[in-house]
């Protein structure tokens, strides 16, 4: 069975809690504990890099689940076609480990271009 659910969030700080919440409450909701916190910590670094690099002005971002066949797949879309990549850090550094997080977690990842504009970053989850 397909499940899939999305939600838009405004481009706002508040906007990264409330989209960790709506992705607690779905994977619940699914009865889908396993995995629960990566899942949750990947939509988190996913909405702020929209929020911070992926938005242009007054535009939010938008954030699907999709559950098939024992796989979640996390979409992140967001607004500009810049695409992210994964930095090396030095231990003093404050940000920028976001997708080096997400690919230590997701048991893949990528993106795509979004029509008419702007990109879906994606991570996926094996749920046993």
């Amino acid at each position: 069975m397909i499940k899939t659910v999305q939600r838009f969030f405004e481009a706002r700080p508040e906007s990264v809690g409330q989209a960790r919440d709506f992705v607690s409450t779905t994977l619940t909701g699914w009865g889908w504990a396993e995995r629960h916190d990566d899942i949750r910590l990947c939509v988190s670094e996913l909405a702020t890099n929209a929020l911070v690099h992926g938005t242009v002005a007054d535009h939010g971002f938008l954030v699907r689940l999709n559950a098939e066949d024992g796989v979640v797949r996390l979409e992140v879309h967001d607004s500009r076609r810049r695409r992210p990549e994964p930095r090396q850090t030095a231990a003093t550094d404050l940000s920028g480990r976001g997708l080096v997080l997400v690919a230590a977690l997701a048991d893949g990842w990528g993106v795509q271009d979004r029509s008419p504009l702007g990109k879906i970053v994606w991570s996926c989850f094996k749920i046993a």
